[in-house]
């Protein structure tokens, strides 16, 4: 019976009793993973689910003194289950490469974002946003570079060139066509801001076009931290509809403008100072 039973599973006779002679090494090592396990366990919540094998491996030595072997670190997160969460990269990034049509344009603006004039100098950019069960979002918005107000945003359920269009139309809406004659707008080198319809509206609305360098974040870090401060302070996650999400971008985007006061703006909220710096220009 017992040589049917290995035939039929596939396993040498031999190899079955070796197998039995082995349980107890088996029970002990199994002990020994399920106390290791609850140590890794520990780093793991600790770091909320976010620390990978290294991550754990260098917690253990310096905060608990335990040296473990990385393969083994790696072979009980896997058995037990314990799958790091990591960034999602941005989707935006991953959009295909401009065609031929598509044209970049050179840095204006070399980081003098603040030129003590409103409406002078315009940073726009995307991030995304999640929300439900993973549903992405994306925020298009328009930063003023002196006042720090945010003069107009979309948020979309896809990244279709609308977004900035809409987003453009919405700015122009805002201004009530009244933008600064020698007004700057400037993007990196996505896909959108480098479309031959965007550049076209961009320059029927007046606004000369600039653009970050390849790679630079810090060409455009007002946005950048704009959007940076929304995603600490913004339970989007919470939403459970695009609809929710489109309600606490707005209560949120109408408190920072009007409420949200900052010390470079002499204490004042962007709005504020908006009104502040065309009365100081005006007199």
């Amino acid at each position: 019976m017992v040589s049917e039973l290995c035939k039929l599973a596939g396993v040498s006779r031999s190899g079955y009793y070796d197998w039995l002679d082995a349980e107890e090494a088996r029970a002990v090592r199994e002990e020994k993973d399920l106390k290791d396990y609850h140590l890794i366990q520990a780093v793991f919540d600790s770091k909320r689910g976010r620390a990978g094998a290294k991550t754990v491996k260098m917690i253990l030595e310096n905060n608990y003194d335990v040296i473990m072997n990385l393969k083994k670190i790696h072979r009980i997160m896997n058995k037990f289950s314990l799958i790091a969460k990591i960034r999602r990269p941005n989707p935006y990034k991953r959009i295909a490469k401009a065609t031929q049509e598509h044209k970049t344009l050179p840095n204006l603006l070399k980081r003098q974002f603040d030129q003590g004039e409103p409406g002078k100098v315009l940073l726009t950019d995307i991030t995304y946003l999640y929300y439900g069960n993973g549903n992405p979002a994306y925020l298009s918005a328009i930063k003023d570079g002196a006042t720090r107000e945010i003069l107009a945003y979309e948020l979309s359920q896809t990244l279709k060139f609308d977004i900035v269009f809409n987003t453009l139309s919405t700015l122009k809406e805002n201004m009530n066509e009244t933008l600064h004659s020698e007004c700057i707008i400037h993007s990196d080198q996505g896909l959108h801001y480098t479309h031959p319809e965007y550049l076209k509206r961009v320059k029927v609305m007046g606004l000369t076009q600039s653009m970050s360098r390849k790679g630079n974040c810090w060409d455009n870090a007002p946005i950048e931290s704009f959007f940076g401060h929304l995603k600490d302070e913004v339970d989007f996650r919470s939403c459970n509809t695009f609809e929710e999400l489109t309600d606490l971008i707005g209560e949120y985007m109408y408190e920072y403008n009007e409420h949200r006061y900052q010390w470079n703006l002499q204490k004042m909220a962007p709005k504020e100072f908006r009104n502040h710096l065309l009365a100081t220009i005006n007199q």
